[in-house]
């Protein structure tokens, strides 16, 4: 094994926290990984990682080396891919995450028009409503949707996605179509929690500018965008999500736009990707594309221009 596969293994093992799950990210024996980082104590003559029963951890001078590692690795790829010509000359393996909606909606029915442009590529596509950890399970890249927490990522923001409240035809046969903030008290609204245990906060809307709230009752709270959608065709009660993946349903009469001049706030697409001073041909590649083909998707009230902030 060469000293930047050794090195990559390294990294792998430093960002995981774990042989085991290096070993299963990168297809190799535990035994190979374990080997590779010893050989490579051994040629730099110190100790990069502290091993115990239960934890990997970086020593001082590991953390050192894991910097350098990390800017002489995106150097090296960089230099593979500087004279190749064309998009069809990208190369490699791509992970990312999106979203189960828009994965669904928007971007798999069009992934193959950027493996015709990119076919050496080959693609590892995770589509979920959690928050996947992008560097211990090896993402090169993610797309969030809602307001940000402080990370070490970096953050391209593509712009924002409107929201529309729907209900079923069933539903709105039962309990009637409401017309104002006044009628939410006899309606049911289906929650969506991220974690169970938490509280919902209620039907949203903008007021003046300002997000405000009115607390309403509802026999079911769901966890992720398909069965939020799935539960509002159900005629469970009223929802509030992003009008990309409603619009069709709506064009359908499958679903009912109700309240249409009380939405909640437009919510902020994002794309993260790891904080690093290069970033791949392959991925910069994925980015461009995933943001030309969101961009018609876009409330264009709040939406923030990508190719404007380029040429800025």
């Amino acid at each position: 094994m060469n000293q930047f596969e050794a090195m990559h293994i390294f990294v792998r093992v430093a960002e995981l926290g774990s042989f085991t799950q290096a070993a299963n990210q990168t297809g190799l024996p535990k035994a190979s990984i374990s080997t590779s980082v010893r050989q490579l104590e051994n040629l730099l003559g110190t100790r990069l990682l502290h091993r115990t029963t239960r934890s990997v951890q970086m020593t001082a001078d590991g953390l050192i080396f894991y910097e350098r590692c990390k800017d002489m690795l995106a150097d090296m790829e960089e230099l593979q891919t500087l004279f190749q010509q064309g998009a069809s000359q990208i190369s490699g393996r791509l992970r990312m995450d999106l979203p189960s909606a828009f994965a669904r909606n928007i971007v798999i029915p069009r992934l193959p028009e950027f493996l015709r442009l990119h076919p050496r590529l080959e693609i590892e596509l995770s589509s979920t409503d959690r928050l996947v950890d992008l560097i211990r399970e090896g993402f090169d890249c993610v797309m969030r949707i809602g307001n940000l927490s402080d990370s070490n990522l970096i953050a391209r923001p593509l712009g924002k996605l409107r929201q529309i409240n729907c209900a079923s035809p069933a539903y709105i046969a039962q309990h009637g179509m409401p017309v104002s903030l006044a009628d939410l008290g006899r309606h049911q609204l289906i929650h969506y929690a991220s974690n169970f245990g938490s509280k919902p906060a209620g039907f949203e809307y903008m007021e003046d500018g300002k997000l405000k709230t009115v607390a309403m009752s509802g026999a079911l709270t769901v966890n992720n965008s398909d069965a939020y959608q799935a539960a509002c065709l159900a005629g469970f009660g009223i929802t509030q999500a992003p009008a990309i993946g409603s619009r069709e349903l709506i064009e359908q009469g499958l679903l009912i736009e109700v309240l249409p001049e009380l939405s909640a706030a437009s919510m902020p697409v994002s794309l993260l990707y790891p904080d690093r001073r290069h970033l791949p041909k392959r991925t910069q590649s994925w980015m461009n594309w995933v943001a030309a083909i969101v961009q018609p998707h876009l409330d264009p009230s709040t939406e923030k221009n990508w190719l404007n902030k380029k040429a800025e």
